[in-house]
Order: structure tokens, then C-alpha cells, then sequence
């Protein structure tokens, strides 16, 4: 390689970054196409569940029992009051709860907080005697113990146990539905429905193909092969026996694990491993609407670039280290796709980088200056078996997004790929900087989202005052 010209450098490193890139996509694509397979099957062959149900009905059913809510919330100001407000109203029911975590150095989230409960007695604001942020994890033992404490008091243990973010907007079906699940449950997962955003179509708006994709396809099939099912931290219901039986296999009696930056992906997981059942109630009302949890996501790129530092660092990182790969063939595939954050990352930068030095060598061809090398026959078959796979995938983002939020939408969810993949390499490169930070002994901290938006607010999201189920 003596006395090689920097434009056959460039060409080596093109060659090579294809190869790499190429073969990692091309078992990508194989692995989503697995998925795609197995979700197609269930679909013609019936298996898909195809419940519709009476959404009124379904929303003043009498609860089998005492329900209790989690709301963990630091700088929430702006979206907590009418996260509370909404729960409110959407779920008329007197048996349960809603538990707020607020720090005492955060006085506008507990003032917001308070405003949204007025006077009504299915809240209980909880003031941590600590200045924040702990962890979520924390806030939400917090609220553990402070459920443990009236359960004391009045001699009656809750049912079941939700949990919800401080910029939740929840289904007024969501309560009955979980309840009558949990008959056959000790954990249950509802979809999470991301909004689109007028003023964030390209960053806010990309969490729509991702989540449409994941809890209409990916979640389904997983639910399908019973194995074991993440929770989203929001929409998801525990068996309060099941939630005290983690905490007892912990230290210090409390069910969230504090070291984990994803305790609700975590929990779900020690739940299956433990023996429970898991369910993913993807279900329909009468309407056609989806029973799921609708939010607003991080609209600017920084925002958005922290939120999913966090995901990759709590589920493929420390899940990694601390939750192992126990389970069957099954079991180990799903743990692997929950984990292949990084190396996609990996895999994408590569891809970019090739897809700017092949722009380069273009640029050079039509100078007339040649490519030093020619594509052999395994070089054509990576390239176009890739493009093949991409077109796949394309379509697929398409279809999974036009089914919950329409045909633009789903056009808009092809054109967000590139910055979709933009935020997923950054999100990914904070991770591991991060996890190496734990690593040399640094304690996680929540490294929140702030949010200054709430669907409820919207007229057409806010649900018809109804009387009150005893």
C-alpha cells in the first residue's frame, strides 16, 4: 500500500464501509422481515385479536376492585395540571387513586399538580422530603410506600397499580379495559398513541412510524410468543401482589429498581421472569378508535436526542448488565432486538458515511476522475439486496403509520427516516458516554424531558362530563 493517493484511501474506505454496512443491513432487514412474517401470519390466519367493544360501556363498568395511579413529575408545570384534570373526567369512577410524586424544591409542579386535583379526594399529592431530581425510579418508590401507608390505614389493598408520565393524556376506556385484563394478568401493556405536531413534523411528529411500528407490529408478535413483555412506563397496569412480590425480591422493599434508567422496561421484564403473565391489549371501540395513551413527544432535536440517550442507556446498556439473556430461543431473540441500539447506530453512521463518500466519488466521475475500484459480485448483490430491503421497510413504516394516523402521515413517516436515523446515532453516541460515566462510579440522575404541551387541551380531545360510577 506504499504510495497510495489519498483518493485510493478514500475508495478503500468506501469499499470496506459497504461491506460492513451492507451485510448489518442486510440481517437487519432479515430480522424485521421475521417479525413482518410472524405479524402477516397471525393477520391471515386469524389470530390477531379483533375485539371492539362498547367504549361507554366499558368506561362506567364498576371496577373489580381498588385502583391505584402513579404520576411521578419534576418541572412538569406545564402539562401536570391537565394531565390530573383529564383523569379526572375520562375515568368516573370513585375506586382509585391517583398518586403525584412532587420534590419539595419544585414548587410550580406541586402548585400545577394541585390546581388539577382541586378539591377531589382520588388524589393524593406526595411531597418527597428530598430536593430532586433523584431517578423516576425513586419518585415512583416514593409513591409505593406512600400507597402501603393507606393501604395500612384502611385496611383494604388496591388491585391493581398504573402508571402514567406527567404529560399523559389517557383513554377514557383505559381503566375498565386494564381491570377486566387483569383477571387473567399481572401485567398489562395498552398502546402508546404519540401525536403528530403542526410545528414539529419532522423531529416531535417521528415518534408516530416509530410507536405505530412497535406497539402495532413488534409488541403484538411478542405478546403472541408469550415472551417477555416491556413495559412503556406509561398506559400499563401491575397486580398489586405481583408489584409487593418484586419489591420483596429487592432491597429496601420497594419494587422500582433505582439504578436503572428504564425501572418501567425492567420491571416488566423481572414480572415475566418471575412467572407472571403478560398481556399487550391492542383493542378498538365501537368508533374505530384505538384504547391507547395519547402524548406529545419531544418536539426539538436536543429534547428528543436526551429522551432516547436514555431508552438505548437503561434497555440496551444496563439491560445488558443487569437483566442477562435468560430464556429460550424466543426469549433471547427479543432481548437482542431490544438491544441492538447501539450497533444499529453503529451500522447507520457507516451507511451515511459510505452514502457521502459515494456522493463524492459522483462528483468526481463527472470531472472525469474515476472510482479506483469496480463493484465485484458480491458488492452488486449487498446493493441490491439492500435496496430491495429498504423499499420493504419503507412500505411497511407506511402501512403500520397510515392505519393510526392517515395517508399523509404515513407518506410524511418515509421522509422522516433519515432524521429519524439522525437522532437514533447521536441518541446513541450520549449513551454509551454515559454508561461509561456509570461505569467509573458516576449515580444516574434523571435526565428528563421537559414538556410545555398537553393534548387535553385541545377541544376535541376533551372527553364529555359524565356522572360518577360508585
Amino acid at each position: 500500500m506504499e504510495g497510495w493517493t489519498v483518493l485510493e484511501w478514500l475508495a478503500l474506505v468506501e469499499r470496506e464501509l459497504l461491506l460492513f454496512a451492507g451485510i448489518f443491513f442486510l440481517i437487519g432487514a432479515l430480522d424485521e422481515l421475521l417479525v413482518d412474517g410472524l405479524w402477516g401470519w397471525l393477520r391471515l390466519s386469524g389470530r390477531l385479536p379483533s375485539l371492539q367493544f362498547d367504549r361507554q360501556d366499558v368506561r362506567e363498568r364498576r371496577l373489580s376492585g381498588t385502583a391505584a395511579v402513579f404520576i411521578p413529575a419534576w418541572h412538569e408545570e406545564q402539562v401536570l395540571e391537565h394531565t390530573i384534570a383529564h383523569a379526572l373526567q375520562a375515568w368516573p369512577h370513585n375506586d382509585y387513586r391517583i398518586y403525584v410524586g412532587c420534590y419539595r424544591n419544585d414548587m410550580p409542579t406541586l402548585e400545577s399538580a394541585m390546581r388539577g386535583a382541586g378539591c377531589d379526594p382520588r388524589v393524593r399529592i406526595v411531597v418527597l422530603d428530598c430536593d430532586g431530581p433523584t431517578t423516576k425510579a425513586d419518585c415512583l418508590n416514593r409513591l409505593y410506600q406512600a400507597l402501603e401507608v393507606d393501604e395500612r390505614r384502611s385496611g383494604k389493598p388496591v388491585r391493581m397499580v398504573l402508571l402514567h408520565d406527567a404529560e399523559d393524556m389517557v383513554d377514557p376506556a383505559a381503566l375498565g379495559l386494564m381491570d377486566k385484563a387483569m383477571d387473567r394478568a399481572e401485567f398489562v401493556q395498552i398502546p402508546v398513541l404519540p401525536l403528530p405536531q403542526e410545528n414539529s413534523r419532522w423531529v416531535g411528529s417521528h415518534y408516530c412510524e416509530e410507536f405505530a411500528e412497535a406497539h402495532g407490529k413488534t409488541m403484538v408478535v411478542r405478546d403472541w410468543l408469550s415472551t417477555c413483555m416491556p413495559a412503556a412506563g406509561v398506559g400499563c397496569a401491575f397486580d398489586r401482589a405481583m408489584l409487593g412480590d418484586m419489591a420483596r425480591r429487592q432491597e429496601g422493599g420497594v419494587p422500582f429498581s433505582v439504578d436503572s434508567l428504564t425501572e418501567d422496561y425492567e420491571l416488566g421484564m423481572r414480572i415475566a421472569a418471575a412467572g407472571g403473565r403478560s398481556r399487550f391489549l391492542r383493542v378498538r371501540g365501537e368508533d374505530g378508535s384505538l384504547v391507547a395513551t395519547r402524548a406529545y413527544f419531544p418536539a426539538r432535536i436536543d429534547a428528543s436526542v436526551r429522551q432516547k440517550a436514555r431508552w438505548v442507556h437503561g434497555i440496551a446498556l444496563q439491560g445488558w448488565d443487569r437483566l442477562g439473556w435468560e430464556g429460550g430461543i424466543a426469549e433471547r431473540w427479543m432481548r437482542l432486538r431490544d438491544r441492538k441500539g447501539p450497533l444499529a447506530a453503529l451500522v447507520l453512521a457507516c451507511g451515511y458515511t459510505f452514502f457521502l463518500l459515494t456522493g463524492l466519488f459522483f462528483i468526481l466521475g463527472e470531472l472525469g476522475i474515476n472510482r479506483p475500484w469496480q463493484a465485484d459480485p458480491l458488492l452488486r448483490f449487498l446493493i441490491i439486496a439492500n435496496m430491495i430491503s429498504f423499499a420493504w421497510r419503507a412500505s411497511m413504516r407506511f402501512a403500520f403509520t397510515a392505519r393510526d394516523y392517515g395517508f399523509a402521515e404515513g407518506a410524511r413517516a418515509i421522509m422522516r427516516i433519515p432524521v429519524a436515523n439522525i437522532i437514533a446515532i447521536m441518541a446513541s453516541r450520549r449513551a454509551l458516554a454515559a454508561y461509561i460515566r456509570t461505569l467509573r462510579g458516576e449515580v444516574p440522575r434523571w435526565d428528563k424531558t421537559l414538556h410545555d404541551a398537553h393534548p387535553a387541551t385541545l377541544a376535541q380531545h376533551r372527553p364529555q362530563p359524565r356522572k360518577v360510577v360508585a
